[in-house]
């Protein structure tokens, strides 16, 4: 693939990125609703973690393969395009049965099936991005890509309020005790995770490849041999600005991962005075979240797009940083409020800097990767969030009664404490090799 790319109009970008909206509108739905749906199967609080080893599991193994897979692949529909489509179909079926689980172990299970599809969208999807922009566009594209996360996350954590603000009640269950909004929103996301990607193909296809592209492509080894020796080179010769970025994402991704596995049994506690999964005081936390959850992913929609100047300006490092330390802030006053309406202001930095995680790393490593890796990049790059989440599940559970008092509130803190060193961390990130002199781009025909 050359640099110099045909520069994109401001609504081309927007419709490139509508499946990303589907696909996040998903992953809104498992952090609002997958801690509650485990207690409600009958969970212990203090394991809740280890419930959730799909999602970084998965993504350790599938995305460096896809991403893999996807820079090599030759096909008429392009190189990324076919992995949007299965994983989609895959994610939409994973979201019609989850609300139906009938046990702990049949919704954990698919849960797993329900990520692996995911992460078979996901970095291909970030490297059809910065395959289709030339590198001019790349703030542009991945803040507004940051942009959908929040808008369709908002709807995913207000779906269940929505739905009870038109008529349905909150406390009809089904057969195994979760709610039937809660199911009624997963169908809605099985809908959106397959349309809203077949939108942004049709939409804005990939760029044709040469036919020397193309037999470049065909020439280089195959199989699944050829594709793990791709991963170690990349590995072997990743980007120093790269390298450089895993310490913050250590702090950042392990501090998010305690929010928002913890969130509803904190506000459960410190809202409404109850640790029982089974009582209205616990559904009612789930739909608190669910409104705050869509609060502060309403912020991230408006500021992804209102952070481009100031990235112009400060540089993505900077402006992260600062968005970390808000979120920061912001979470160790969560636990000391009891009042709903005080809840939104803290979600104001937890939004902040939700749009930025969303982009400005992307941006950083954009500028830094040889753009005919850029699939196996982003899925080593997504190593970069599931390593630590996996780090987090395996670990929080061997102190969360001895250092935290088995509190879901302290986690809350402890999150704090981490997106702080995060924002601390992301200063020490070289960005010299990231923001290098582009060549000029090409002009659209």
């Amino acid at each position: 693939m050359t640099d110099a790319k045909p520069r994109l109009s401001f609504w081309q970008i927007v419709n490139m990125n509508v499946g990303f909206f589907g696909i996040q509108f998903s992953f809104g739905l498992q952090q609002a609703n997958m801690s509650p749906i485990y207690q409600y199967l009958g969970a212990d609080e203090s394991r809740l973690p280890l419930l959730w080893l799909a999602g970084p599991m998965t993504g350790l193994l599938v995305q460096p393969v896809i991403g893999a897979l996807s820079d090599r692949t030759v096909s008429r529909w392009g190189r990324r395009t076919p992995y949007f489509l299965v994983g989609a179909l895959l994610c939409s079926l994973g979201l019609l049965f989850m609300p139906y689980s009938p046990t702990l172990w049949f919704a954990a299970g698919l849960l797993w099936i329900l990520d692996a599809a995911n992460n078979v969208t996901m970095e291909p999807y970030r490297a059809y991005v910065s395959d289709r922009l030339d590198r001019s566009q790349h703030t542009l594209g991945f803040l507004t890509q940051s942009a959908f996360t929040g808008l369709a996350q908002t709807l995913a954590y207000l779906a269940p309020s929505i739905l009870v603000a038109l008529g349905m009640n909150k406390d009809a269950l089904g057969d195994n005790h979760i709610p039937q909004v809660t199911l009624s929103a997963f169908v809605i996301g099985a809908v959106l995770s397959m349309a809203s990607v077949l939108w942004s193909v049709r939409k804005v296809p990939e760029l044709p490849l040469s036919e020397a592209e193309k037999s470049a492509l065909r020439a280089r080894p195959r199989g699944i041999a050829a594709t793990f020796a791709d991963i170690a080179v990349a590995l072997r010769e990743m980007p120093p600005t790269m390298r450089r970025l895993w310490w913050m994402k250590l702090f950042q991704w392990y501090g998010m991962m305690c929010y928002w596995i913890y969130i509803v049994p904190s506000l459960a506690k410190t809202m409404f005075g109850t640790a029982d999964a089974t009582s209205a005081g616990f559904r009612d936390a789930s739909l608190l979240n669910g409104q705050i959850g869509g609060f502060y992913n309403a912020v991230a929609f408006v500021a992804a797009f209102a952070m481009v100047p100031v990235v112009r300006r400060l540089g993505p490092k900077f402006t992260h940083a600062l968005c970390l330390l808000a979120a920061a802030a912001g979470m160790w006053a969560i636990p000391a409020i009891h009042d709903r309406a005080w809840l939104f202001l803290p979600m104001v930095g937890v939004g902040l800097a939700w749009a930025s995680i969303m982009g400005n790393p992307y941006v950083l490593l954009a500028g830094s990767i040889p753009p005919e890796r850029a699939g196996v990049y982003m899925g080593i790059f997504n190593m970069f969030i599931v390593i630590p989440m996996l780090i987090q599940m395996l670990t929080l559970p061997l102190y969360y009664h001895a250092l935290l008092g088995g509190q879901p509130d302290n986690v809350i803190r402890l999150a704090g404490t981490l997106l702080a060193c995060a924002a601390v961390a992301v200063l020490f990130v070289d960005t010299r090799a990231a923001l290098r002199a582009t060549p000029a781009p090409r002009t659209a025909a």
